[in-house]
């Protein structure tokens, strides 16, 4: 993998290429954004196993005596009560309450933690970590995107088909665990993670073993997914984006993302005081659910009316749903027009087409032990 002014290749460029998918520019990257088609690739990650190539996304490594309390600072989730082991959904927010970028931090020990940050935000946000860091004397912070691969191996028997592969009990692994551990022959870092709404595993590795971890899973019957599947079933599991539902210029709450920010902890951290208000403060507009009632697919930045004429928000993400054969969309409403049943419409080619407001998520997998 090489970093250049140029667009920036992933370890399995070449495997996308062999596939013939269609190849785009994504975040600095030139990345699948399908292979067979979105809805075939939806359906196999929903019935079986898709395999997606995330190399993109930020990895990094923070680690040293001060790693923990240098990442609850920057975070507003608790990084103390994350064990060695185990991962948690983050957020980086700014002194204004906007979020800077929505993360996994994965605890590999005491004091060390690998950061996932969005590929979109990886400059930004290792430059907020250099911003942050004084005080923290006992910090390293390493970069560790261009070294390595990441594969995320989704749906119901994504992770059988990685436990078949290796021999750690991958079944057994909790939501959210991490285990390092040897995957087809390749050690990898396995985390019971993924973007999809659906169960799977996400395999950190070498990026010289990549291409052997990706072509193994599709032998084994994995379908190569791409970026438009990924914003499918994530809309599908009303998962956010950043960029989308989310930005410097909204807060978590308004995000459906309160259960994220621990104002509570002991810890300060950035943006604290001002999150701390807006919890308590009423909403003016909330994330919810669209469902559209006529053919017709909702896409971001749509605007959506009452039944009254009154522009009521917008739609930040919209997509044609294989699973619910209907087109959904996460949207951003005024809080008066938010409750599950109201009818509205989305103005699509200059024409107002129903929908109405639905419960979130879309689409939930039935429970597992897991």
């Amino acid at each position: 993998m090489q970093e250049a002014d140029a667009l920036l290749r992933t370890p399995l460029y070449a495997a996308h290429v062999a596939a013939r998918s269609k190849i785009v520019p994504f975040a600095g990257w030139e990345m699948p954004v399908q292979y067979a088609g979105v809805i075939a690739e939806v359906n196999a990650v929903r019935t079986g196993v898709g395999v997606f190539d995330v190399s993109h996304m930020g990895r990094v490594r923070v680690h040293g005596h001060d790693a923990e309390a240098f990442l609850n600072h920057l975070t507003a989730n608790d990084v103390a009560k994350l064990t060695p082991g185990k991962a948690h959904y983050s957020l980086i927010c700014t002194d204004a309450g906007g979020v800077v970028d929505d993360i996994i931090v994965y605890r590999l020990g005491a004091s060390e933690f690998i950061v996932v940050v969005n590929a979109s935000n990886r400059v930004k946000a290792l430059a907020w970590f250099g911003t942050h860091r004084a005080g923290f004397p006992s910090l390293f912070i390493e970069d560790e995107t261009f070294h390595t691969g990441l594969i995320a191996v989704q749906g119901a028997g994504a992770v059988a088909m990685c436990d078949a592969l290796s021999d750690a009990d991958l079944n057994g692994l909790p939501r959210f665990g991490i285990t390092e551990t040897v995957v087809a022959e390749c050690p990898v870092m396995v985390a019971r993670t993924g973007y999809t709404g659906e169960d799977g595993l996400e395999l950190f590795c070498r990026d010289s073993d990549a291409e052997t971890l990706w072509n193994t899973l599709v032998v084994r019957g994995a379908v190569c997914c791409g970026l438009g599947a990924r914003d499918t079933l994530r809309v599908e599991a009303a998962l956010p984006l950043y960029g989308h539902e989310m930005d410097e210029r909204t807060n978590p709450f308004a995000a459906r993302l309160a259960w994220v920010v621990k104002t509570e902890k002991p810890a300060a951290f950035v943006g604290q005081p001002i999150l701390q208000t807006l919890k308590a403060s009423p909403r003016d507009f909330v994330l919810v659910g669209v469902e559209m009632e006529t053919r017709a697919v909702p896409r971001d930045g749509y605007v959506i009316f009452d039944d009254s004429g009154n522009i009521v928000g917008t739609v930040t993400s919209g997509t044609f749903s294989p699973t619910l054969g209907v087109g959904i969309a996460l949207a951003r409403v005024r809080a008066a027009c938010g409750d599950v049943g109201t009818s509205v419409s989305v103005v699509i080619r200059d024409a107002k087409h129903a929908a109405r407001i639905v419960p979130l998520p879309f689409y939930k997998r039935k429970a597992t032990d897991a």
